[in-house]
């Protein structure tokens, strides 16, 4: 464990750390499955602008833990959250548009990550 991240001051409802290896797997899932439903619509097939706000979320999302762990950046990761909660809020309006179905699997996501800028937020305010 990263004691670093250990000795942080953290919100009381930050969870136990086994939490984040069972949540992650099930939210990329449905990530998957929305931009495979949405990618094989007739209206995106095979491939449409939707998909691309849909990649720069990923991306912002996957530099977050580089920015948080690896550099010890709580608030360059809280900035590179802020952008991952806008592009995929775009993503969901924007993939509403060729399959409610497919936006809807990014629901569990968008709720999660405002609760990791909760989390993120209190341990910049509070260190």
């Amino acid at each position: 464990m990263n004691t670093w991240y250990v000795n942080l001051n953290k919100s009381k409802l930050t969870p136990p750390s086994w939490i984040f290896g069972v949540v992650w797997p099930i939210l990329y899932t449905l990530m998957a499955i929305s931009f495979i439903i949405v990618q094989n619509n007739k209206k995106c097939y095979p491939f449409c602008n939707q998909l691309i706000y849909f990649i720069i979320q990923l991306g912002f999302n996957l530099i977050w833990t580089t920015l948080f762990f690896k550099m010890k950046r709580p608030l360059w990761a809280l900035i590179d959250l802020i952008l991952t909660i806008i592009f995929t809020f775009i993503t969901y309006f924007q993939f509403n548009t060729i399959s409610k179905l497919g936006s809807y699997f990014l629901i569990p996501y968008m709720l999660w990550i405002c609760f990791a800028f909760y989390l993120n937020f209190y341990i910049v305010i509070h260190n």
